[in-house]
């Protein structure tokens, strides 16, 4: 998953606003919501911002290894199996 956690801190450490983002360097308020929730976003708004705030990508993005819940996948594996087990029951 790719998180842009950093990017909120590299906006303080610049003085740069939401509001001015919007406003002055034209970054659409739906980009920014994207970019709160971890959602995706093109590759032109993350130029942009890198450009806005001359940094590098790594100061506005980070990829971070999404857990997988092994429960879950132990649980879909006993689903198919049963599910198997049982239609060869009935035949």
């Amino acid at each position: 998953m790719i998180s842009y956690d950093p990017l909120w801190n590299t906006l303080k450490l610049k003085g740069i606003s939401q509001y001015q983002l919007i406003n002055k360097y034209h970054i659409s308020a739906g980009q920014l919501s994207r970019l709160r929730i971890n959602s995706y976003v093109s590759t032109h708004t993350l130029d942009r911002l890198c450009e806005i705030l001359d940094c590098k990508l790594e100061d506005i993005a980070v990829y971070k290894k999404e857990k997988t819940d092994m429960s879950c996948s132990l649980t879909l594996l006993y689903e198919k199996k049963f599910v198997t087990s049982i239609q060869k029951f009935k035949k």
